[in-house]
């Protein structure tokens, strides 16, 4: 295929040459109508190229075929056999891939360690999840994504379960067996879903962890606005093989997806898969080049850990990792992850990723330079220097991976819907939870809806929220009520 093309950006460049005259959405008629101080900060380009997918990008039916073409592009640029893009983010697209596998009172194998948007699938479709069990590193409370072994057990126990979705990358970058839990999955012929959103960058370098296509998943989800060149919001979802049909998942995407489907954003993606077919080898040559030396340097700054395979990786921990996540340990310094990422941010406006009770972490992905690696390293450096104005750390009371494991004993839809009542945190004890409740980012749940609280998981929440964790999605920020289930289950 022809990947010096870009279907969508070429429609664009044609709209314009042609001087079209929209009596179509959006309003602001090619940013005519736009505040000028909105065209101020935003930039009138956005408002040009911001039209309409159909009768605007293409005729009124499709017949140009715009975006087909750049979904056939995509897919053949990753090796896989399908792609779709959607608008609405990983957290859409996650979704629909689990409601093409499974329905209302089905059962799916799920990772515990799951992001929030796959937990929200599970309440709107009304599935019944059948988790498996992050690895947990005891040493340093951290939870890899679960093993093979881990999802055949979980077959063996539940074989009525219609598929399976697991979650590599990790937000810290730790990678599960990919090819292991495809064959278990397939021996028992289910399709495996894997929720790869920080794995855009994965196709287009040999020394990066193996991607979902090439390890022989059925459909991977992809943010490629997290470690690609797209927009935020701009996400994929790609198939191959024949367990789940292609129409079964355009159609999920459909239900839930956006009529008015942002052009910028599928643009972006468009632009994306021509950058790297064209250039992707030599732009994460550099970049992995990069990483190497920066996470070298912060290594030898006193009072830092960065971690690398030999902390992450093996027996009973994680089979891969990307070491673009740059995830560093700070609890030498005497602080938190919480602490050093806000005073950072502070003194020498450069914001972390991922912070939590010992670590806060930077992404790195092509565009980063030396320039960007050298203030990262002075920001850490400096803050590292500045460890006595962060001390004391108030201590985050994490209890042990048995002790955060809560029991599920109503499905999550059920809880999340029905009759509820707001508690003081400690009369929740014993309840059945009616809300997710997520340390934010990474955006893994600490409680779902559905399970049983626990002084453990209460307290550990609690203490983190005085410690600096963010939990948006409670319905009190502060977790110092809790939303609990008044039927039972």
């Amino acid at each position: 295929m022809d990947h010096s093309r870009a279907p969508v950006l070429d429609a664009l460049a044609a709209y314009h040459r042609q001087g079209q005259t929209p009596f179509t959405p959006p309003g602001h008629k090619q940013g005519r109508g736009a505040d000028p101080r909105v065209r101020d900060v935003l930039g009138d380009a956005v408002f040009c190229n911001d039209v309409l997918a159909t009768s605007g990008l293409d005729d009124r039916k499709s017949s140009a075929g715009v975006l087909a073409r750049a979904q056939q592009l995509m897919a053949d640029a990753v090796r896989a056999e399908h792609t779709f893009f959607s608008t609405c983010g990983s957290s859409l697209s996650v979704k629909a891939a689990m409601l093409s596998v499974a329905g209302p009172h089905e059962k799916l194998i799920v990772g515990r360690d799951a992001h929030k948007s796959v937990i929200s699938g599970l309440v709107v479709a009304g599935i019944v999840p059948v988790w498996v069990d992050p690895q947990w590193d005891a040493e340093r409370h951290l939870a890899h994504p679960p093993s093979a072994d881990a999802f055949r057990a979980a077959l063996a126990a539940h074989p009525d379960a219609r598929g399976a979705l697991v979650t590599a990358p990790t937000p810290y970058g730790t990678c599960s067996d990919l090819s292991g839990i495809v064959q278990v999955c397939h021996e028992h012929g289910v399709p495996l879903v894997v929720d790869e959103a920080w794995g855009a960058h994965l196709p287009f370098h040999p020394d990066l962890p193996t991607w979902a296509m090439d390890a022989g998943a059925d459909v991977c989800v992809t943010s490629v606005h997290k470690m690609g060149s797209g927009l935020e919001q701009g996400s994929v979802f790609q198939l191959q093989g024949d367990l789940v049909q292609p129409e079964v998942l355009k159609q999920r995407e459909d239900l839930l997806g956006t009529t008015s489907p942002n052009v910028l954003i599928y643009a972006a993606l468009d632009g994306w898969r021509r950058q790297m077919v064209e250039h992707g080898r030599r732009l994460f040559d550099d970049a992995l080049a990069l990483a190497h030396k920066t996470r070298a340097r912060i290594d030898a700054i006193d009072g830092l850990r960065v971690h690398g395979r030999d902390d992450f990786c093996g027996p009973g921990l994680a089979s891969d990792m990307d070491p673009l996540q740059v995830i560093v340990d700070v609890s030498a310094l005497g602080t938190t992850g919480y602490a050093v990422a806000d005073w950072i941010r502070e003194h020498h406006q450069v914001n972390l990723h991922l912070c939590d009770h010992r670590r806060s972490s930077a992404q790195l992905t092509h565009a980063d330079d030396q320039h960007t690696a050298d203030t990262l390293v002075a920001a850490l450096t400096d803050a590292a220097q500045h460890a006595e104005t962060l001390r004391p750390a108030r201590t985050v009371e994490i209890p042990g991976p048995a002790a955060l494991r809560l029991e599920q004993v109503m499905l999550p839809r059920d809880a999340f819907f029905g009759r509820t009542e707001q508690v003081p945190w400690k009369q929740a004890i014993g309840h059945v939870s009616a809300e997710m409740l997520t340390p934010y980012p990474p955006g893994i749940p600490a409680t779902l809806p559905g399970e049983r609280l626990t002084e453990d998981v209460l307290r550990y929440l609690r203490s983190g929220v005085e410690g600096g964790m963010v939990i948006p999605d409670a319905a009190d920020t502060d977790v110092t009520t809790i939303r609990v289930s008044t039927e039972s289950p």
